[in-house]
């Protein structure tokens, strides 16, 4: 069985000091100190060490192969996005990061597949991105569950999304910058909590704008299986029922109704959850993920689904079906 892993992180093996270039800011650049491992440095900041298979193509390709698993959607690391900078130093970030991206895909494209990050503070800058990242062979982009604050709804972003149904590039929503992370430092919970939260604030953000009725071919999907989106539905949907004055004031049509519109990937840690998941959005709408190669990812990708007890075709549209539907790409490209 084909297996196919959409959601992963890569970074080229050398970054630029963007800082030094630029004269501002805090940009993520690497220190390699030691064989294998590197230093991520923000600004002049200890941000995390990262291993050898953050950047090495080749000991990824090894470590997949341990669980059958053929290829991976690469895309760069949330901290990398810098929507924060000045728009074309931005810009320039970005085509560094796709780039090296575009070069993996040519160089293993069996192996391989490639999304994008463009720079959203700047709507204009951002579909050029987008289109180049078309150009040169990457199968959509990845965004940030909110923009320097702003959600998702906000109209500047909707020609971004309009591009992307234009170009049939898809889009993987990743939670970063969350909410309220100053002051939940401790006990890791920006991550366990925070991050949910955020994934939960952009599906909600493009539902009641509208996003999904305006624009019905936009291929979206949501990292950890939508956050905590689909287990509180039940919350929003009453919310909207309970109060449209504050809640349908762009779109009518309840929430409950996009279940099944838009992806989810299977980064839930637990069959019960997957289960939970699969009775709400069907398989066809489920993609396998990792986040590989951080340590709050899947790294046995998808052991506890093969471990499952569904059948068969289950997995098969979890493993490979979904994920070719959602990034437009033919089985026939990796046989």
């Amino acid at each position: 069985m084909l297996k196919i892993d959409t959601h992963t992180h890569i970074l080229p093996r050398k970054l630029p000091n963007w800082s030094e270039k630029f004269g501002y800011g805090d940009f993520i650049y690497l220190q390699h100190h030691k064989k294998g491992a590197a230093k991520m440095m923000r600004g002049n900041q200890f941000f995390r060490e990262i291993q050898e298979n953050s950047w090495n193509p080749e000991v990824r390709i090894k470590e997949y192969a341990k669980f059958r698993t053929q290829v991976q959607v690469v895309c760069t690391v949330p901290v990398m996005f810098s929507y924060w900078a000045r728009p074309l130093d931005c810009l320039d970030v970005s085509r560094y990061l796709n780039d090296d991206i575009a070069e993996l895909i040519v160089k293993y494209p069996k192996n391989y597949l490639g999304l994008g990050t463009i720079p959203m503070q700047d709507t204009e800058l951002a579909i050029q991105e987008l289109e180049r990242c078309k150009e040169i062979g990457l199968s959509g982009i990845q965004i940030g569950s909110n923009i320097n604050d702003l959600n998702l709804n906000e109209e500047r972003f909707f020609p971004i999304f309009e591009a992307c149904e234009k170009l049939s590039m898809a889009v993987l929503v990743h939670p970063w910058n969350m909410m309220g992370e100053k002051n939940i430092q401790r006990y890791w919970l920006p991550w366990l909590v925070g991050m949910p939260a955020e994934t939960a604030r952009a599906i909600c953000s493009m539902i009641f704008a509208g996003i999904f009725e305006k624009l019905p071919n936009l291929r979206v999907n949501f990292a950890h299986a939508g956050g905590s989106f689909l287990s509180t539905i039940g919350r929003i949907q009453h919310g909207f029922e309970c109060r449209p004055d504050l809640v349908a004031i762009d779109n009518n049509i309840g929430p409950k109704h996009y279940l099944g519109k838009f992806w989810v990937d299977s980064i839930t840690h637990d069959p019960l959850m997957l289960d939970y998941v699969l009775k709400l959005q069907g398989s066809k709408k489920i993609t396998l993920g990792t986040d590989y190669p951080f340590p709050l990812g899947d790294l046995e990708v998808g052991k506890f689904i093969e471990d499952m007890n569904i059948d068969s075709s289950i997995k098969e549209d979890i493993f490979c079906n979904a994920p070719l539907e959602w990034l437009g790409v033919s089985k026939e490209r990796f046989i």
